[in-house]
């Protein structure tokens, strides 16, 4: 009996043992899978905070500044796996973004749009006051200084002008058609160092009226950007060349050229690519490209500032396709014209008598001798401005055309006539 007991109570404590042994053994088990489960929770979060520091230290602020028009790459997710939420938050903060800098860019435009319009009208106006003082005064000195404040006035526009294009106006004149000369004579007048401009000699091949002003203002770019660039000391060159179906406006400059990233900048802005937001145009903002970039898209014609010029800088070159071309006569002179020098002072008016009318009407005259204007201006000790030497021609003209105006022939008399 005692045996049986014995034994029971040996396998019943084995059973215990093994039991106790069984729930060691799950209850490790358990412990051990639970360990390993935290321990992937707490990389999990450890990755995931990771991530959300590299989103808020490194790529929000390089999408900001991408989406500011700078050329920076936003770096991607450390561990993918875990940006899955933050490609969405990526995506959200872009679009508000774009928005907002969409808001911005038309409001900055428009108010530069009505700025620049308001100084092209009051430089307009300008504009008519100096015309209307050259017409009333003679004296060279006085028109010497009303030529240099037309040549700032007409600077100043160009640069309100280009200005208002490039926040989408529209140039704001409309021209007849002008010869290739005279839109290069244009466009050389509109710059500072205007004096440094070649321009060939007269062409046929004009300009239609649509495109004059806006071939003009990209050429006074143009010029205006090879000066600058270019040794004081040096000319800019302005040639026209045939092509196959257009003409070629070629501008060559002695300056120091362009290095591959200006002008891969340059042949972006002047593709019409990237020119919508002034923000990208530097500060302050280089609107020069940009703005030929615009007219050339708007009105069909191409430009290129990729070739180098003979003279060691850089060839602009503008190309009209024959649509945007016609013909125009060359202005001729008659047989007995003579041309003046341009320092010459131009001759005086002559006073004539009336002898008889023509069979047509017109009155026949005879030279006498010519009415005395006073003598003429003295001349400089040395060498005068190219300003002032103008404006002492035209003094003079306008002297003797005044002086011509004021003579009254004498009254034709009754049944004096010939044949």
């Amino acid at each position: 009996m005692d045996q049986q007991r014995l034994a029971v109570a040996f396998w019943f404590l084995l059973a215990v043992v093994l039991i106790a042994v069984f729930l060691l053994v799950r209850q490790r088990r358990t412990t051990r899978a639970w360990q390993v489960r935290a321990e992937e929770a707490e990389a999990r979060v450890r990755i995931r905070a990771e991530e959300e520091q590299h989103l808020v230290n490194a790529r929000l602020p390089a999408l900001a500044e991408s989406l500011s028009h700078r050329p920076v790459e936003v770096p991607g997710p450390r561990h993918p796996g875990a940006a899955e939420d933050h490609e969405r938050v990526l995506a959200l903060f872009a679009d508000s973004v774009r928005q907002a800098s969409t808001r911005g860019e038309q409001s900055a435009r428009a108010t530069l749009k009505a700025m620049m319009r308001a100084v092209q009208s009051l430089s307009n106006e300008q504009q008519v006051a100096i015309s209307a003082m050259q017409d009333r005064h003679d004296d060279p000195d006085v028109l010497a200084g009303l030529m240099r404040i037309d040549h700032m006035n007409s600077q100043l526009n160009r640069r309100a002008q280009a200005t208002a294009v490039l926040c989408g106006s529209w140039p704001g004149q409309q021209r007849s058609a002008s010869s290739l000369t005279d839109v290069a004579r244009g466009a050389t007048s509109r710059i500072r160092d205007y004096l440094r401009v070649n321009v060939p000699a007269e062409s046929d091949v004009a300009v239609v009226s649509r495109a004059v002003e806006p071939v003009v203002l990209a050429v006074a770019e143009l010029l205006d950007n090879g000066a600058r660039h270019s040794p004081p000391n040096t000319s800019v060159e302005v040639n026209f060349q045939q092509a196959h179906n257009g003409m070629v406006v070629m501008i060559d400059d002695g300056g120091v050229g362009m290095t591959v990233e200006e002008l891969q900048r340059a042949a972006r802005l002047l593709a019409g690519d990237g020119a919508c937001d002034i923000n990208r145009l530097g500060d302050p903002p280089q609107v020069g490209f940009a703005v030929i970039g615009v007219l050339a898209k708007r009105y069909g014609f191409r430009v290129s500032v990729d070739t180098r010029s003979p003279y060691g800088g850089v060839r602009a070159v503008v190309f009209l396709p024959t649509e945007l071309l016609t013909r125009v006569s060359k202005p001729t002179m008659p047989d007995n014209a003579v041309a003046l020098p341009p320092q010459q002072r131009p001759a005086a008016p002559v006073d004539d008598t009336v002898l008889g009318r023509t069979p047509g009407g017109l009155p026949r005259r005879r030279r006498t001798q010519p009415i005395d204007q006073g003598p003429p201006p003295s001349a400089p000790a040395g060498p005068a401005p190219a300003d002032q030497r103008i404006a002492t021609g035209l003094a003079a003209w306008k002297r003797g055309t005044d002086s011509g105006r004021a003579i009254t022939p004498p009254p034709v008399a009754e049944g004096n006539t010939q044949a």
